[in-house]
């Protein structure tokens, strides 16, 4: 069986309607501490790890604002449950405002929070992730320990999980229709 240390750090939020199969898409413009000061994709087959620290209720669509419990700077569990992983299937490269707007229904931020994602640091497109996740037969709670902090997508976990594909998000059929679903939505807009 296949093992990771590899981590994706998104919030919680995101996290949970990755693992409940309300999302497929991710995206992401990097953290603060990103190599070279922009996100890449480093690994495919990844962790998700939940954040808590910067999830802004007013930057989702209000259902999942609704579910955020805001938390003070620095705030961190003392232990982290890691339920899921996922294989990043595709990389989309959006640059357009247009591309951003036909995207709102396949995601958890509200419109303010993408396009004011596109138009920081504008030279550098969004890049929208598209997982396929699956849940682990039993989560792993793991201590937090400090390295895991910070503005940083990617981590490495001090121990390794077991990855298997029991407990997809979506069946194949399902997923594949959630990537012809986007793609299509993309298809007369500029990225």
């Amino acid at each position: 069986m296949q093992e990771t240390t590899f981590a994706l750090k998104e919030w919680q939020v995101a996290v949970n309607a990755l693992e409940q199969g309300e999302t497929i898409l991710l995206l992401r413009k990097g953290g603060i501490r990103e190599a070279k000061g922009k996100f890449s994709v480093q690994h495919e087959t990844v962790l998700l790890y939940p954040t808590y620290e910067h999830q802004q209720p007013e930057l989702l669509k209000p259902n999942y604002a609704a579910q955020v419990q805001p938390v003070e700077s620095g705030w961190h569990p003392n232990q982290v449950r890691i339920g899921s992983w996922a294989k990043i299937t595709d990389i989309i490269q959006i640059t357009q405002a247009d591309a951003i707007a036909r995207l709102l229904p396949f995601h958890v931020w509200n419109l303010q929070c993408v396009t004011d994602r596109l138009k920081w640091k504008p030279n550098q497109p969004v890049q929208g992730l598209l997982l396929r996740v699956y849940k682990l037969t039993e989560p792993q709670i793991i201590p937090y320990v400090e390295a895991y902090g910070g503005c940083k997508s990617w981590i490495q976990l001090q121990t390794a999980i077991a990855l298997d594909e029991r407990h997809p998000a979506f069946n194949d059929a399902e997923y594949q229709q959630q990537v012809k679903a986007i793609q299509v939505s993309l298809a007369d807009a500029g990225r």
